[in-house]
Order: structure tokens, then C-alpha cells, then sequence
């Protein structure tokens, strides 16, 4: 039984093919639906530019969850925007939210690169504390 599924959400065409098919699965199994987006922080620069550019993204991604919310109606939902490494917050918030299942959109935008999992698809899959789906967009 699915009681809580996660999106993964960043606001890309691949990203959006995932919230559509988590929205569609916490509707048919009557899930609460977590909405997660993260804010990668640069891996170089100056702790001022730093906090800047993760006080931007943080106000990015809550805008981009604001513009889901008339979709859930009539869901249980949660929304949140984590700081780090997506793969690694998306399955601390898996972990700590007690998550049945995850779905991560895939950017596969080349043939070849349909074939791979990305990076961060990869990592979810390979830890992840319950099944994972990854969604391709249609092309």
C-alpha cells in the first residue's frame, strides 16, 4: 500500500512529466502527496555569493510549488524546499517522512542519453528506502 508518496520537483519539462504521474498515483491510491524541491548550492564561491544565490533559488523553487498547489486540490499534500544535493535530500526526506514510494523525472534529451539514467535518478535508485519510479517526459 501506498500511504506517502515524493516527487522530486525542480520546474523542468522532466520534472513535471514526474509531478503528473505522482499527482495521478496518490489520486488513485488516496496518498499523501510530497512535493520536494531542492537548491543546489555552487560548489565554489564566496559565503556571501553563496547565500545569495541559495536565498534565490530557495525563493525559485517555493514560487514554482506555490504554482502546483490549485492541482492538488482535494489531496493531502505537503510542499518543501530543501538546501544540498538533490539525490541525498530526497532520500533524507524519504527516510524521515516515512516515504512508501519515490518519483524522479529523467532528462534524457539525446537518444543516447535516454539509454542512461541520470546522475541524480541513479543515486535515488541505487539507495532509496522504498520503489522508485523514473519518469520520462513524452517526446
Amino acid at each position: 500500500m501506498i500511504a506517502r508518496l515524493l516527487v522530486g520537483y525542480d520546474g523542468s519539462e522532466s520534472a513535471r512529466a514526474a509531478f503528473d504521474f505522482a499527482l495521478d498515483m496518490a489520486g488513485r491510491y488516496g496518498a499523501e502527496l510530497h512535493v520536494l524541491a531542492v537548491a543546489h548550492p555552487p560548489d565554489i564561491g564566496e559565503d556571501q555569493q553563496t547565500e545569495a544565490l541559495i536565498n534565490a533559488a530557495r525563493s525559485h523553487y517555493a514560487q514554482a510549488l506555490q504554482a502546483l498547489k490549485p492541482r492538488v486540490e482535494g489531496l493531502k499534500t505537503r510542499f518543501a524546499v530543501k538546501v544540498g544535493h538533490p539525490a541525498e535530500q530526497i532520500l533524507g526526506y524519504a527516510e524521515g517522512h516515512g516515504i512508501d514510494h519515490i518519483v524522479v523525472g529523467h532528462r534524457g534529451r539525446t537518444l543516447f542519453e535516454r539509454w542512461l539514467v541520470g546522475s541524480i535518478a541513479r543515486r535515488v535508485l541505487a539507495y532509496a528506502p522504498c520503489p522508485v519510479t523514473v519518469v520520462r517526459p513524452r517526446p
